[in-house]
């Protein structure tokens, strides 16, 4: 990747994750909670103790709840008050996504959110990859102001729809940015960068931390199944951050 200049964005649920997002080299903050749904809005207090701690720029998701990305009125009215909120607890941008039940960007409930987020940076997020039509997607958010998209090129992972990632590289043409995500890692970066011709891409970077419970209460589980369960929970690792921005300037 000689030559090319990468931004590593970071996606933390934490105020451990972001400062070894930004010890590892991360050059941006995604700020989630609840990352084994997917991600959803964080707290107030998170938001104002990361941006307390972190001088990198500070995206917000903005999302409230897991699953599909069809809001009804009170959802959305709570999304338009946290991207109101998210600014002005200092986030530097907000990231969210709105379809309509056809599978098609919702123009107009994005753009009153963009409406609310300005003069932060506004970033489309994976609901991108669960559109019907990509390059359709991909106009209609140019035409609103998106500022950029995040895609795994509507794959599993990023690595597995490379081809589609650099189709929409193209033709974005610089009208809008293309950032890739979904299962990067510091073994396939390389395969994704140089594949889709990207200059930013988003990655968890995530390891297992084990709590420091001496007592644990056997037979009882809050969590998923397929979880880590309640003693052990994964958090961003600045040896991963710092990995993939090593690789990165190879």
């Amino acid at each position: 990747m000689s030559g090319l200049k990468l931004l590593v964005e970071a996606c933390v649920d934490g105020v451990p994750s972001a400062l070894a997002a930004e010890a590892g080299g991360a050059g941006r903050l995604e700020l989630c909670s609840a990352l084994s749904e997917g991600g959803i809005t964080p707290s107030v207090g998170l938001i104002e103790m990361v941006r307390e701690r972190i001088r990198l720029p500070l995206f917000v998701l903005i999302r409230p709840r897991g699953g599909d990305f069809l809001y009804d009125a009170e959802e959305f009215e709570v999304m338009r008050r946290d991207v109101t909120t998210a600014g002005l607890l200092g986030a530097d941008g907000v990231v969210l996504g709105v379809l309509q039940s056809n599978g098609m960007v919702d123009a107009e409930r994005t753009a009153a959110l963009i409406e609310a987020a300005r003069p932060l940076d506004v970033t489309f997020h994976r609901a991108f990859d669960f559109t019907q039509d990509a390059e359709a997607a991909l106009e209609r958010l140019i035409a609103l102001g998106v500022d950029r998209v995040l895609t795994s090129g509507q794959a599993a992972r990023a690595v597995d729809g490379v081809a589609t990632i650099a189709g929409l590289v193209r033709r974005a043409a610089g009208r809008i940015g293309i950032v890739a995500g979904g299962g990067i890692r510091p073994d396939n970066i390389k395969a994704v960068v140089q594949g889709s011709g990207v200059t930013e891409v988003h990655l968890r970077g995530s390891g297992a931390v084990q709590s420091g419970m001496e007592f644990r209460r056997a037979g009882i589980a809050l969590n998923k199944p397929q979880e880590t369960g309640e003693y052990a929970w994964t958090e961003t690792m600045e040896s991963v951050i710092r990995e993939v921005v090593a690789v990165a300037g190879t």
